[in-house]
């Protein structure tokens, strides 16, 4: 793939915010200069990853998808977490981009499945970083906390081979399986998802006024 095909996945953007202040120094403290692009991608992805994952949220609020956001925030859904880990590959000079598929979680707690009214999860959100000429699937949604609650080993990525979601937890019960894939996208497609959420899954809606969609962009 030639360089300027790839430079839309290396530049800022608006909820992909590689050039925020906060994204570029936090991306400095937990790498070394040292580090090759594949180092510095799998440190990226446990800092995501350790992000706690949460679906407690408005997803009427723009935020909730600005990677910048998530890191101040220090908790957010699959999305947001995606955007994050792709925020900081960017900083760093490592194209990236986000990534949708819908994934039947076949553990997922009472609770949610009640709000959302399924276990079939749509436009979940992971990322794909392209190291050594190709791209490579990684998805850092699952803190490691949380998935010692279900017994599942979390997922590591050592930039080689797709590391997307587990299919099976501890016991060998099926866990997360992908449906359908939506494909890769330069930026959050945030203005669509939250009104996805609002068509699919009402239950989860805190805000259902969307405001964000007609609103600035809040940045520091």
């Amino acid at each position: 793939m030639k360089s300027n095909k790839l430079g839309a996945y290396l530049a800022p953007a608006e909820y992909i915010d590689s050039d925020h202040p906060e994204i570029i120094s936090f991306a400095a403290s937990v790498t070394m200069p040292n580090m090759t692009a594949k180092e510095k991608v799998q440190q990226f992805y446990l800092a995501a990853r350790e992000i706690r994952y949460d679906t407690s949220l408005d997803y009427s609020n723009a935020e909730v998808y600005r990677a910048s956001s998530v890191l101040r925030a220090g908790n957010a859904y699959c999305v947001g977490k995606a955007a994050l880990f792709a925020a900081l590959c960017r900083c760093e000079g490592v194209p990236a981009r986000v990534a949708f598929a819908d994934v039947t979680n076949h553990l997922a707690s009472d609770k949610l499945i009640e709000k959302m009214g399924t276990n079939l999860f749509a436009w979940h959100g992971f990322t794909e970083v392209f190291l050594e000429n190709r791209w490579v699937k990684a998805s850092p949604t699952f803190n490691s906390d949380l998935c010692s609650l279900f017994g599942v080993t979390p997922l590591d990525f050592d930039g080689n081979a797709d590391a997307i979601l587990q299919d099976y937890d501890g016991q060998g019960r099926a866990f997360m399986k992908y449906e359908v894939l939506h494909g890769s996208f330069h930026d959050v497609p945030a203005k669509f998802l939250a009104s996805e959420i609002k068509r699919l899954y009402p239950g989860l809606v805190i805000d259902d006024r969307l405001d964000f969609l007609t609103s600035a962009k809040s940045r520091d």
